[in-house]
């Protein structure tokens, strides 16, 4: 697979690098060592209340009065099972020769592409890094057939629900109990985007 190479950007002068190149490239063993750099503390400054009314969820937003930062301990997988497989892959997102973000997804037993992680560096964050990350997913979840894609976020982290709703997820169901042992998660939600056939 070619990387994919955002076209914005700034003009670099003859014989420099162009900083502002962004390459989503798939990941390869010698990729490793930067696997867990994007898993920066992010804000919790609210949460997604979710309702099931005549078979469809729907939502409100509940802000808190006091924003707080959360981080997830790095992930420990077996990173070179990613290598290669059809199964399951990871995409890195490189500006120049730093790694800026990644996704993460898995075929899932149901036929979707089930998206592990997606993730950006602070530094990066609101600049459509995670749209672009995001549709390599779904390009990847497309080319190997599947109905489409599948995630969870926590129901505290409003910036990942609302931008999984504004890029074409829906809210598709709300686990209570998954997380019932896990003092710092709440409750789980799920959310899709079932590919149209004709698509």
């Amino acid at each position: 697979m070619e990387p994919i190479q955002d076209a914005s950007k700034q003009q670099s002068q003859p014989g420099q690098q162009n900083q502002t190149e962004i390459r989503i490239v798939p990941f390869e063993a010698e990729h490793i060592p930067y696997v867990n750099d994007m898993n920066e503390a992010f804000p919790i400054f609210g949460r997604l209340v979710p309702s099931f009314e005549g078979g469809i969820w729907t939502y409100t937003e509940e802000r808190f009065e006091r924003p707080s930062f959360l981080s997830f301990p790095d992930d420990r997988l077996d990173w070179e099972s990613y290598v290669g497989s059809d199964r399951k892959a990871i995409f890195l997102a490189f500006r120049g020769d730093r790694c800026i973000g990644q996704v993460r997804l898995v075929q899932d037993w149901t036929g979707y592409a089930y998206v592990e992680n997606i993730a950006v560096r602070g530094s990066h964050r609101g600049s459509g890094m995670a749209a672009l990350l995001l549709e390599q997913a779904e390009r990847w979840a497309r080319e190997q057939e599947l109905h489409g894609l599948s995630l969870e976020a926590q129901d505290d982290n409003l910036a990942a629900c609302r931008f999984y709703l504004k890029h074409g997820l829906i809210l598709g169901g709300v686990d209570t109990l998954k997380q019932a042992f896990n003092p710092e998660i709440g409750t789980t939600l799920y959310f899709y985007k079932i590919f149209e056939a004709s698509e």
